[in-house]
């Protein structure tokens, strides 16, 4: 058995696939932490955004979203120029609107609920073999990806929300020669 043929080689990126990567996530400030990280991650790779994840703790106010939605044009140009975070002011100013639209969400029924209401609930449990099986996006990130820009989400394409869907356990994305993939099979509630 071997990991995942993407986690590798730095150790950051080891542990992320060892502890994190595909373990079912709850908590709707989680979720939505880890929605905004895969959104800076558009156009770089992930082990950027790993590297710089307690930076973005940092200056986003630790994820927390009603911080967030609160903030304006004066918090956008600090975190321009903040060189320990993906300094991309579209992906910035998203943040703060997303940050709005989690709020919407989570008033009227939780995030949490909102996204796993797709899943029924329950993990995906896919039983890839190899890498080359597993798709950059799928119908149902496609739909996830509509419904979160038709509540005000940007930066969550289908490719992105595949990505999120991946990182937080609502598909089990570890191939099945992956210790992994069993182990976070049985973290299903």
């Amino acid at each position: 058995m071997e990991r995942c043929g993407w986690a590798g080689p730095d150790q950051i990126y080891l542990d992320y696939h060892d502890t994190d990567w595909g373990v079912p996530e709850y908590d709707s400030r989680a979720l939505w932490e880890k929605l905004i990280l895969d959104g800076f991650q558009a156009g770089l790779s992930w082990i950027t955004i790993l590297k710089k994840r307690e930076n973005f703790r940092t200056a986003f106010a630790g994820f927390d979203p009603d911080v967030i939605a609160g903030w304006g044009a004066a918090e956008v140009d600090r975190l321009v120029t903040d060189p320990g975070i993906i300094r991309h002011r579209g992906k910035i100013e998203a943040t703060i609107g997303n940050a709005r639209a989690w709020q919407k969400i989570e008033a009227e029924g939780g995030f949490d609920t909102f996204l796993w209401n797709y899943m029924g609930g329950a993990p995906l449990q896919n039983n890839w073999q190899t890498l080359e099986e597993v798709p950059a996006f799928t119908p149902l990130s496609q739909q996830i990806s509509k419904d979160l820009k038709a509540a005000g989400f940007r930066f969550c394409g289908p490719t992105i929300v595949y990505a999120f869907m991946q990182a937080v356990g609502m598909v089990n994305d570890h191939l099945v020669t992956c210790p992994r993939h069993a182990e976070v099979a049985a973290m299903r509630r």
